[in-house]
């Protein structure tokens, strides 16, 4: 048994005298443990709270942690952060140095993903929008697995490193623990020297050991996650670009549908999700494009009826207007001896200026749309898109039109003389995203028939005149056929639009010959044209500048 001056057993080092140079060291280490961290990101309450709750309702999220914890214990860990990564406004990640090693690699993934020059993009998009972020995790889901498979070596070298770590903890607390039995089993003298037993220098000596383990096991766990550092980063890359494109393709999807930033915050995370999904699938997804198309056409023609817009010349007329005065008036700025004559005729509204006539906007009742869904419809039309496809979008630019004007709007869907179906969007309340895909969505097959629909539509636009006074509606029929009428029912239809004062305007879908002088719906119509005409913005532009 060998010597040392070791004092108080629950003193410092240097209180214990000789034994300090044997175990001083692993008594600082047994008391001076620092804080490591399972999460990378730093996050509050507040923000795992938001975590929590978009997990618990997402099932795609809580599928992933399923199968990616079945290879890898941190899986829930990971995702947290890749989630918090996207959705806090400035995302800080905690050092390698504050971290438990077992969570160093997916702190590498993680910063290979925030480090990615695509990232800034990808934030724009998910900062502050919890949805949006749960999506741009499963986007990367992909890529989370590949990186976890790349870095399984340097995990499992991270996980040995983590026991050797406690192994050194435990070790030097049994150092500590072998002093203070020593100093119970000292000498009464505090002066005394205690003495350094057997198994104080054996705990001094397994720690010793430990801890030269623990740095060797840390140092292999490095080397492994920087030899996989290069494809984590390229996997990382790849992964915030797809997810940037998703969620940039979705807010691209939803704006085309006539969803707004402000409906979406409101809306609740199942809602959205089956509305993403429903809009990604199907007929929806390949018309969003067209529908989009629409949408600015309408918006365009919308900003021009703000503009003084010149219309048809009708002849000359006086007043201040530059950018109407005829060429002979603007002549008398190029002599000096008449530049104050025309300013004195400028000055009191004198000058002679072109007068015009624009389009005018006459309509104040419902906008109607009369939508041919007869089996036809099925058929590819202009650029390979269904007729349908160009009928509804048509059909929606309108819902817009006569929301922006403060007017109802009513979708009548029409097939054979049997099949009818009739969707209402009052001016008084927000068109839900619901209705409008119901209406986008509905198809009824058949043949075709245009009193049953037109009828409808008179009808309607009777029934907000009695109710409200309201006259002047706007009927808009898409069709790919050219269907009779009978006489009779064509003197009603007649009388009802003198009455009512509404008009008609007709867009053969697909059908050149639907739009031909002689056609019955241009018997119907006061303005037809075909729906290539729509392909081409100034062809189409009265047609959403006048209802």
């Amino acid at each position: 048994m060998s010597t040392g001056t070791v004092g108080d057993a629950d003193g410092t080092p240097e209180e214990y005298g000789g034994a300090a140079g044997v175990a001083g060291k692993w008594l600082s280490l047994s008391t001076a443990t620092a804080a490591r961290h399972t999460a990378a990101v730093v996050a509050d309450r507040f923000d795992l709270m938001t975590w929590r709750e978009v997990y618990e309702r997402s099932a795609g999220l809580r599928d992933l942690a399923h199968e990616l914890g079945e290879r890898h214990e941190g899986a829930s860990d990971l995702l947290a952060d890749t989630f918090l990564a996207a959705y806090k406004a400035h995302p800080r990640l905690r050092r390698p140095t504050e971290m438990e090693p077992c969570r160093l690699v997916n702190h590498q993934i993680v910063t290979s993903l925030t480090e990615s020059p695509e990232f800034a993009a990808l934030h724009r998009e998910t900062a502050g929008d919890p949805y949006t972020a749960a999506m741009a995790v499963l986007a990367q889901g992909a890529a989370l697995r590949r990186m976890l498979r790349d870095c399984a070596d340097a995990q499992e070298r991270a996980e040995r490193a983590q026991r050797s770590g406690r192994d050194a903890r435990d070790a030097a607390a049994a150092v500590a623990d072998a002093l203070r039995q020593a100093a119970h089993d000292a000498p009464e003298d505090r002066a005394a020297p205690v003495p350094v037993t057997d198994a104080v220098q054996a705990a001094a000596e397994a720690a010793e050991e430990a801890e030269g383990a623990a740095r060797e096991d840390a140092r292999s766990a490095a080397r492994a996650l920087g030899a996989a550092l290069p494809g984590v980063r390229a996997a990382a890359r790849g992964a915030v670009v797809r997810a940037a494109e998703a969620a940039r393709g979705e807010a691209a999807l939803m704006r085309a549908w006539g969803v707004g930033p402000g409906e979406l915050e409101r809306m609740p995370f199942e809602q959205r999700a089956r509305l993403a999904e429903r809009l990604r699938t199907g007929r929806l997804a390949e018309w969003a494009e067209l529908i989009g198309r629409f949408r600015q056409m309408a918006d365009g023609e919308r900003a021009r009826k703000v503009e003084n817009a010149t219309g048809e010349l009708i002849g000359v007329t006086l007043g201040d207007d530059l950018s109407r005065v005829i060429p002979s008036e603007l002549a008398a700025l190029g002599l000096p001896e008449l530049r104050a004559v025309f300013a004195a005729r400028y000055a009191a509204g004198e000058l002679m200026l072109y007068d015009s006539q624009g389009e005018q906007s006459t309509g104040q009742g419902a906008v109607i749309a009369c939508v041919d869904t007869s089996h036809s419809m099925y058929e590819a039309g202009p650029g390979g898109i269904t007729r349908e496809a160009w009928a509804k979008a048509c059909a929606l630019a309108l819902l817009d039109q006569a929301r922006e004007a403060g007017r109802d709007f009513v979708g009548i869907l029409f097939a054979a003389a049997d099949k009818l179906q009739v969707f209402r969007f009052p001016a008084g309340r927000p068109a839900g995203i619901t209705e409008v895909l119901d209406f986008a969505e509905s198809f009824l097959g058949g043949g075709t028939s245009y009193q049953r629909p037109l009828s409808a539509a008179a009808e309607l636009l009777e029934e907000e005149f009695d109710d409200t006074a309201r006259a002047r509606g706007d009927i808009v029929m898409l069709t790919d056929d050219d269907c009779g009428v009978t006489e009779e029912w064509m003197r009603g239809w007649n009388a009802a639009k003198h009455r009512l004062g509404f008009r008609v305007f007709g867009i053969a879908v697909g059908t050149p010959r639907v739009a031909e002088a002689d056609s019955v719906l241009d018997a119907l119509c006061d303005n037809l044209r075909a729906v290539e005409d729509l392909t081409d913005v100034h062809a189409a532009a009265d047609l959403f500048r006048v209802i």
